[in-house]
């Protein structure tokens, strides 16, 4: 689910030069569902041919995997999947090979894995000591990236979406009517683009049974599993489904698997609710830090956003085109509480966000827009190129209600608990409740791993889009696992902070666990000290 990319600041890459470079003045040149076993599910599916490698980089290999549509008719449909390996830096101590999924859902896992060593100290990023005794392995999930990507809207449609007017103090953003429309659009895109199987087939559970075939094909007997936010659906699933094939498995951001296959609505509801949380997190924590600190709102920046957000959405300002960073347009609003509800959500970004909201009050909105623009994924709509894969398999998962007085009852209670964040959550699974290819043989029972070794669960304190008690949920839910807590603000903890590191690199390698229930410390800090003078 659930991952937004970038997050911290060091992941903007380039949006958070071209960022910096603006702040400084420079420019640059549920219950009803069938129930399937494993055998069931995939015991008749043929065994794929070993994987076929080209070199595609340094140290990778890409290939591709052909497997069927649907399990229950293996050998109708079968689909292409791209498979990537980063091979073991030092071959000689391999273990074996590790399977990651990033998350999103929409995130291409293949992509990721090419970018790794440009986004060390990001959550996700394996440590050399990993990289050296494992081959990872990213597949792209059916839908998603080099795996035939959904797509449901032409690119004059989605360029037309990503211009539109949304109002942040109106629950989704616009009218429901508008809504409505926009649902019926997207869904029938849908429709029209995709074959209605393929995107009934999007399932997690189908996901799992492709990382068996991967598995297979690799000529592995277990694999070692590391998922993260959606990725940690990914992972219980197939560790229920193939318990036998898992050598260890860590969990990091995790979604509470038991709501993500009931009801959408107080699914996103939590989402909102996490997310306000750190955007009030960071409003104290400028409060406290002083004036001095954080002058932004010089004491009060509650009412300070909040006046910022309604002049910006009453007076949107122009931005200028900036070579390499911005084709130039407006911010507004709705763009600036986007923007904010991501950077918000990781304390490493929070210098960032003080910076930026500050150049925005003085008029200069362009490290606000460039920001903005660089939000890839999110767990609410954003138009994006990853936005309908996003969007598919989270309806090929969810129960959604169809009744529309449940989804206003639900915006309703979503701007009540998250008042700046809820609009945002409104109104956002009605391309579910209406999706045009339902998923009728999904799996349902309780993703509990049973016959797994003990999975390594990770959870922030104050996780932006998987809050904490999804955790302890998944943990109870799990037959056998341990909870590491990290503290601090941020989504996803490996790669993040030097204790958890050391947890999961030792539950990966050697399959030992911290106890139950340790607490790791962050590694400095937390500060809405901007990144450049009020005054610049």
């Amino acid at each position: 689910m659930i991952q937004f990319r970038p997050r911290a600041a060091v992941q903007y890459g380039a949006a958070f030069a071209a960022a910096l470079m603006a702040l400084t003045g420079c420019s640059s040149g549920t219950s009803g569902l069938r129930s399937m076993s494993a055998a069931g599910a995939s015991a008749s599916a043929p065994s794929p041919d070993p994987l076929t490698w080209s070199e595609c980089g340094k140290n990778l290999e890409c290939a591709t995997v052909k497997v069927p549509q649907e399990y229950t008719e293996p050998d109708g449909t079968q689909i292409p999947l791209a498979v990537m390996r980063h091979r073991a830096t030092d071959p000689g101590h391999r273990i074996g090979s590790l399977v990651f999924n990033p998350g999103g859902p929409g995130v291409s896992a293949t992509e990721t894995l090419r970018n790794l060593p440009k986004t060390a100290g990001t959550p996700g990023a394996f440590s050399p000591a990993v990289l050296a005794k494992f081959d990872v392995i990213a597949m792209d999930p059916r839908g998603v990236g080099e795996s035939q990507a959904v797509r449901c809207l032409t690119d004059e449609q989605r360029a037309k979406a990503a211009g539109t007017d949304f109002d942040p103090s109106v629950p989704g953003g616009k009218p429901l009517p508008r809504l409505l429309a926009d649902a019926a659009a997207f869904t029938d895109g849908c429709a029209k683009h995709q074959s209605k199987k393929f995107l009934a087939s999007l399932s997690t559970d189908n996901v799992a049974r492709d990382i068996d075939q991967v598995r297979s094909a690799l000529g592995e007997h277990k694999i070692t599993y590391y998922g993260l936010s959606y990725g940690t659906v990914v992972g219980p699933m197939y560790a229920t489904l193939f318990p036998h094939r898992v050598r260890q498995m860590v969990l990091d951001a995790p979604v509470d698997t038991n709501q993500w296959f009931g009801d959408s609505l107080p699914f996103q509801n939590d989402v909102a609710v996490a997310s306000e949380r750190t955007l009030n997190a960071w409003f104290k924590t400028c409060r406290t830090e002083g004036a001095t600190v954080c002058p932004f709102g010089a004491g009060d920046p509650q009412a300070a956003f909040d006046a910022l957000i309604d002049t910006l959405e009453a007076k949107p300002l122009k931005i200028a085109p900036a070579k390499g960073a911005t084709p130039g347009g407006e911010l507004d609003g709705a763009m600036a509480l986007e923007a904010t509800r991501a950077l918000a959500g990781d304390q490493n970004a929070w210098p960032l966000l003080t910076s930026a909201l500050l150049a925005a009050q003085n008029g200069n909105g362009a490290p606000l827009y460039t920001l903005w623009s660089s939000v890839t994924v999110s767990p609410f709509p954003v138009p994006t190129a990853m936005f309908e894969a996003h969007t598919a398999v989270r309806c090929a998962d969810w129960q959604t209600p169809n009744g529309i007085a449940t989804h206003q009852a639900a915006a309703t209670k979503a701007v009540t608990e998250a008042r700046r964040i809820g609009t945002r959550a409104a109104y956002s699974a009605l391309n579910c409740a209406r999706w045009p290819a339902p998923n009728k043989d999904r799996v349902t029972k309780p993703l509990t791993g049973a016959g797994t070794p003990p999975a390594l669960v990770v959870a922030g304190r104050l996780d932006p889009v998987t809050p904490r008690h999804w955790a302890e949920n998944m943990a109870r839910t799990l037959d056998s696992a341990a909870l590491l807590t990290r503290e601090g603000v941020g989504h996803g903890s490996y790669g993040t902070n030097s204790c958890v590191n050391k947890a999961v690199d030792a539950a990966l390698i050697r399959g030992t666990h911290p106890a139950d229930g340790t607490v790791c410390e962050t590694d400095k800090p937390a500060t809405t000290r901007p990144l450049v003078p009020a005054n610049r």
